[in-house]
C-alpha cells in the first residue's frame, strides 16, 4: 500500500509539471503526461518500478475509461446533430473506414513479412494484430484542432462540419474496437468458424453492450433527479457507471459502448439533465492525469525500436487513411470544397481514447500477448500525432481561408508600448463644490505625484475628489531628480504638459489645484518632503499597469513605509472612470479604511457605488440578516446618500467572485490587506492577487501607520 501510495503522488506530480513545462512550448498537455511516465517507469529512472505498478493501478484505467466514454456520449445529442446527421455519419464512416483499411493492410503485411510478433505466430494472429491496431487507429484527438480552431476564431464550413465529425467520431471508433475486439475473441476461440459466425458474434455483444449502458443511463438519470446536492450526484453517479463497466467487463461485453450509450441515453432524455456530466467533471482532471502518465509508463523504448518500422508505418497509414477516407465521404455528401479538401488534415491527432483502448487490449486476457508491440506502436503513433496535429489543423484553417488572423500594425504596436491605451472617461457630472469648505492660502493640501501624460489627469480627479472632501486643495507634484543642465530644459517642458492637462481636468470639475516641482534624488523621496512641507491629508500615487513597474513599485514602497498620512495607490488600465465604482469587502472595519473615497465618490450625483461584501458559502439565514443589518447602519451613520447600494455575495472563491462582478464596474476600490510582515507573506494579499486577475482600474487605501510594503500590480 505504501508503494502505490507514493507511486501516485509522484505520477500526479510529475505529470501535472511536465504538461505545465509542455504549455511553454505549446504542448498538448496529454503529451507531457506521456513523457512524465516514460521519464519516472521503466524505461527511464525506475521511479515508479512495475513492482510498484504492477496490476495495483489498474482501477485508476478502468475509471478513467468509463468517465470518457460517458464524456462522449454527451456529445451524440441528436436535436443538436439532426439536420447534419445523414452527410456527418457519410464522412465519419468514410474518415473512420479509411484509416481503418489502410492501418489493417499495412499493419499486416509488414509484421508478417518483418519477423515483428512471436516465433511460433501464424497467420491467423498476424491478423488478429493488425485487427487490434485497424481499430485503435479510428479514435481521433479533437482537444488539440478545436483548440487552435478558437485560436484562430475559424468560422466557416470546415469549422462547423469538423466540429460535428469530432462529437461522433470516437462513438464511431468505440463502435469499430467493439466489433473488431469481438471478432478476435471468435477468431482465437472457435479458429475453425466462418467469418458470419464471428461478425455475427460481435454484432451480438455491440447490441448487449448499448443494452446494458441504456439500462444504465436510465437509473442514472432517475437517480439524478432524486439527488439534492453536486456531492451526491457525484457519489451515485461514479457508483453506477463503474457498476456497468465492471458487469460490461464480467459479461464480455464492451465496457466503453456500454458507457458511451449511458451518456447518450441521458444527454437525449427529453428533460435534458446535465448535472450529473457537471458533477463527474470535478472528479475527471486528476484521474485523468493518472491515466495518461500511467500510459507513459508503459512505453518500453526497447519494444518501440523492436517495433519501429510499424510504428512509424502506423502512423503515416492513419494519417493517409483519415485524409484520403475524410475526402472520400465529404464527396460522396457534397460537402463543400474546403471540406474535401482539409478535413482530413485537422483529424491528424490522437490520444485519449486511443490510450483507453490499448489499456483495454492489455487487461483482456485472451488479447493481452498482443499488447507488448501494440502499445509502444501506437504511443509512439500519439506522442507523433499530438506534436504536429496542431500544426496541421493550423494549416488547414488557413488553408480554407477561416482563420482570423489580426496583425496589428506598427502604430497600433508602438501606442499599446507607449501606454496610450490609456484614457479618461470625459466628467459628466456637474462640478464639485463644498460650501462648507473655506480655503486659504494655508490649506492643507492631498499630494499627488505625476510623471505620465496617460495618468496625470485622472490622478487630478482622484485628488480633487478627496480634496473636495477634506476641504483641502489638490497640490501637483513634479520631481526633478536630475539637475544637469541637458535635462533641466526637457523636464521643464514636461511639467508644462503635464500641468495643462491636469488645468482642463480640475477646471471641469470646477476645483483648483497648486503646482510644485521638487528637487530630490529619487522620486520617492520628493515626494514625501512635498507632504511633509506643505500638510498633507494623503498622498495619491498611480501608475500605468504596463509600463515602468518597477519604478513605481520602489516609489511606493518607500512612500508607504516613510509616511503617517494615508497613501492611496491607483493602478490606471484601459478607460479611466469614477462613475461605477465596486467595493469589495470581506468584514465590516475594512469600510472604515476606504470611507474616505467613498464619501469623495458617493456627493456626486450620478455615481454609484456598490459595496460587495463576500462571505464564505453555506451561510445561515441568521448571519446573512445581522451582516445586512451591520452593513446598512454603517451607511446610515456616514449620511451616505442614495447612490450607494451593496450585495451580499457567498462564494468559494472571493477572487472570482470579485473578478466576475468587476466586469461591470469602472473602478475597483479596496483597502490594503491586514495581513502584516510574515502574516502577508503565508496568508497572502486579496487585493493584489484581484489586480493581477482583472485589467480594471483599482484604487487601493494604505490607511494610516500601516507600515508595510503595498503594492498592487
Amino acid at each position: 500500500m505504501e508503494e502505490v501510495t507514493f507511486a501516485l503522488s509522484v505520477l500526479l506530480i510529475a505529470g501535472f509539471v511536465t504538461a505545465k513545462l509542455g504549455q511553454l512550448i505549446k504542448l498538448p498537455s496529454v503529451t507531457g503526461y506521456i513523457f512524465a511516465g516514460l521519464i519516472l517507469g521503466p524505461t527511464g529512472f525506475n521511479f515508479v518500478s512495475e513492482e510498484a505498478i504492477g496490476d495495483k493501478l489498474d482501477h485508476f484505467t478502468s475509471i478513467a475509461l468509463m468517465l470518457i466514454a460517458f464524456g462522449i456520449g454527451e456529445h451524440l445529442e441528436l436535436k443538436r446533430l439532426k439536420k447534419i446527421l445523414k452527410n456527418i455519419g457519410i464522412i465519419g464512416i468514410g474518415e473512420t473506414s479509411g484509416a481503418f483499411l489502410l492501418v489493417f493492410v499495412s499493419s499486416f503485411l509488414i509484421s508478417k513479412y518483418t519477423g515483428i510478433g512471436e516465433a511460433y505466430w501464424t497467420t491467423t494472429n498476424f491478423i488478429i494484430l493488425a485487427l487490434l491496431l485497424a481499430a485503435v487507429s479510428v479514435a481521433t484527438a479533437p482537444a488539440a484542432t478545436l483548440h487552435v480552431m478558437r485560436e484562430l476564431k475559424a468560422s466557416g464550413p470546415l469549422t462547423t462540419t469538423l466540429m460535428a465529425v469530432v462529437a461522433v467520431d470516437d462513438g464511431l471508433a468505440i463502435m469499430f474496437f467493439g466489433i473488431s475486439v469481438s471478432m478476435a475473441h471468435h477468431i482465437l476461440g472457435t479458429h475453425g468458424s466462418s467469418f458470419l459466425a464471428s461478425i455475427s458474434g460481435g454484432l451480438l455483444e455491440i447490441v448487449l453492450s448499448l443494452g446494458l449502458g441504456v439500462v444504465t443511463g436510465l437509473v442514472l438519470d432517475f437517480a439524478v433527479k432524486k439527488m439534492k446536492s453536486q456531492p451526491e450526484r457525484l457519489t451515485v453517479g461514479l457508483a453506477l457507471l463503474l457498476l456497468c463497466g465492471e458487469t460490461a467487463r464480467l459479461l464480455h461485453y464492451s465496457p466503453l459502448l456500454a458507457g458511451m450509450a449511458a451518456g447518450f441515453t441521458i444527454i437525449n432524455r427529453d428533460r435534458r439533465d446535465v448535472r450529473i456530466f457537471k458533477a463527474l467533471n470535478m472528479f475527471e482532471p486528476p484521474i485523468y492525469v493518472l491515466f495518461f502518465t500511467l500510459a507513459g509508463t508503459q512505453l518500453h523504448l526497447s519494444a518501440l525500436y523492436a517495433a519501429g518500422f510499424l510504428g512509424i508505418s502506423y502512423f503515416f497509414a492513419r494519417g493517409i487513411g483519415k485524409i484520403s477516407g475524410a475526402y472520400i465521404g465529404s464527396l460522396i455528401a457534397g460537402a463543400p470544397k474546403v471540406v474535401q479538401r482539409f478535413l482530413g488534415i485537422a483529424l491528424v491527432p490522437q490520444a485519449g481514447v486511443a490510450i483507453g483502448l490499448i489499456f483495454l487490449i492489455r487487461n483482456d486476457k485472451a488479447l493481452s500477448s498482443y499488447s507488448s508491440i501494440i502499445t509502444p506502436v501506437v504511443l509512439a503513433g500519439v506522442v507523433i500525432s499530438e506534436l504536429i496535429g496542431p500544426l496541421c489543423a493550423k494549416f488547414a484553417f488557413i488553408k480554407a481561408n477561416e482563420a482570423k488572423i489580426e496583425e496589428p500594425d506598427s502604430r497600433e504596436i508602438e501606442e499599446i508600448e507607449n501606454g496610450n491605451n490609456i484614457s479618461i472617461a470625459t466628467w459628466k457630472d456637474e462640478k464639485i463644490t463644498n460650501e462648507e469648505c473655506s480655503y486659504s492660502e494655508e490649506a492643507e493640501t492631498i499630494v499627488f505625484g505625476i510623471s505620465e501624460p496617460e495618468t496625470a489627469a485622472f490622478l487630478g480627479r482622484i485628488a480633487s475628489l478627496v480634496a473636495n472632501h477634506y476641504c483641502a486643495v489638490p497640490l501637483a507634484t513634479y520631481v526633478i531628480s536630475d539637475d544637469s543642465e541637458e535635462n533641466i530644459l526637457n523636464e521643464y517642458l514636461m511639467i508644462h504638459r503635464l500641468f495643462s492637462l491636469i488645468r482642463e481636468e480640475v477646471d471641469i470639475l470646477g476645483s483648483d489645484f497648486k503646482v510644485e516641482t521638487v528637487h530630490a534624488e529619487k522620486v520617492s523621496k520628493g515626494l514625501i518632503e512635498s507632504a511633509v512641507n506643505n500638510g498633507s491629508k494623503c498622498i495619491v500615487i498611480g501608475y500605468p499597469s504596463a509600463k515602468r513597474l518597477m519604478e513605481y513599485k520602489n516609489v511606493m514602497e518607500t512612500i508607504v513605509e516613510s509616511t503617517y498620512c494615508p497613501v492611496i495607490t491607483v493602478r490606471c488600465s484601459g478607460k479611466l472612470d469614477t462613475q461605477n465604482t465596486i467595493i469589495p469587502i470581506t468584514k465590516i472595519e475594512e469600510l472604515s479604511y476606504v470611507q474616505t473615497m467613498i464619501q469623495s465618490f458617493a456627493v456626486i450625483a450620478n455615481h454609484r457605488l456598490t459595496i460587495q461584501y463576500l462571505m464564505p458559502p453555506n451561510q445561515t439565514d441568521e448571519i446573512i440578516e445581522e451582516t445586512e443589518n451591520e452593513i446598512l447602519t454603517w451607511i446610515k451613520s456616514r449620511k451616505l446618500n442614495s447612490n450607494i447600494s451593496y450585495n451580499i455575495k457567498s462564494s468559494e472563491s472571493y477572487l472570482e467572485a470579485i473578478v466576475e462582478e468587476s466586469a461591470e464596474y469602472d473602478l475597483i476600490l479596496m483597502s490594503a490587506s491586514d495581513n502584516l510582515g510574515f502574516q502577508r507573506i503565508f496568508f497572502g494579499s486579496l487585493e493584489e492577487e484581484v489586480a493581477k486577475s482583472t485589467n480594471k482600474t483599482m484604487v487601493v487605501i494604505q490607511p494610516q501607520n500601516f507600515h508595510v510594503t503595498r503594492i498592487v500590480f
